[in-house]
């Protein structure tokens, strides 16, 4: 898949950051869009000032992504492409989580994912043809403390993903998934922490990637099949260290985690 014109495209979380900036990309190269988000009033605004189509849908429910699909498939034909985006963050260390915590970000960033496979994978391996692109983190390539559920969520996502390749390349189908560094979005801005102190933490995180750059490289990569397309020079820089050293990586981990714990307490 060389370009993306006239191709149907469909993308959870498409009512702001990371999505709204793919949607609003792939709307101006031709393809046939559909924005899904949990906030429906958004997602038709949205949609609608970008001149695509919008739908409500909550991830965490197989039957809302089915409708999802349904939808953009009767509003513009088969889908062509699946861009699995939804995503939520909360951070603090794991005893500070309650149960409700860890199962509200596995059931959005990676159970979200797997319904978005599960509704459009069969189909596309009946036709021979289309592209599924998960949307994950470097935090499923580094493990950063401070973060164990959402890494654990991402992590699952990394490794659905190079499952699913593996099994789709003879299928005709492709499987991308990407792990951004931080962008400047909403969820790096509102970022919220167990212990109340997302104020301090916010305060302390880089600026983050231009989004629009965020989503041209993902497309550029996408458009390559390529793998695992990480995004910031931060990025991959966490990447290599975890993938040529491995105990180096955890260490330096270990160090900054307290080091940001004691800039926090100052703040």
């Amino acid at each position: 898949m060389t370009n993306y014109r006239d191709k149907v495209v469909l993308i959870t979380g498409g009512a702001s950051g990371i999505g709204k900036s793919l949607g609003e990309r792939l709307v101006a190269q031709g393809a046939k869009v559909v924005l899904a988000d949990i906030d429906e009033t958004r997602a038709l605004l949205v949609a609608d000032e970008l001149g695509c189509a919008g739908v409500g849908a909550d991830v965490t429910q197989l039957s809302a992504v089915r409708h999802a699909v349904d939808f953009a498939e009767a509003t513009y034909g088969p889908l062509d492409v699946m861009i699995n985006n939804a995503g939520v963050a909360v951070v603090g260390e794991a005893h500070t989580f309650e149960h409700e915590d860890w199962r509200r970000i596995i059931d959005v960033n990676l159970y979200g994912v797997i319904h978005g496979v599960h509704a459009v994978y069969g189909d596309m391996v009946a036709r021979g043809a289309g592209q599924i692109i998960n949307i994950a983190s470097i935090a499923g390539l580094f493990p950063s403390a401070g973060q164990a559920a959402y890494v654990t969520s991402k992590y699952g996502v990394v490794g659905l993903s190079h499952a699913l390749r593996a099994e789709a390349s003879g299928h005709g189908v492709r499987v991308n998934v990407v792990c951004p560094g931080i962008i400047r979005t909403a969820m790096r801005d509102e970022l919220t922490t167990k212990d109340g102190r997302g104020a301090q933490i916010r305060a302390l995180l880089p600026r983050g990637a231009d989004v629009d750059a965020c989503a041209r490289s993902i497309l550029r990569g996408a458009r390559r099949n390529s793998p695992t397309i990480v995004i910031t020079p931060l990025a991959h820089g966490l990447a290599w260290l975890m993938r040529l050293a491995p105990r180096l990586g955890l260490w330096l981990n270990q160090l900054s985690f307290r080091m940001l714990l004691r800039r926090m307490d100052s703040v």
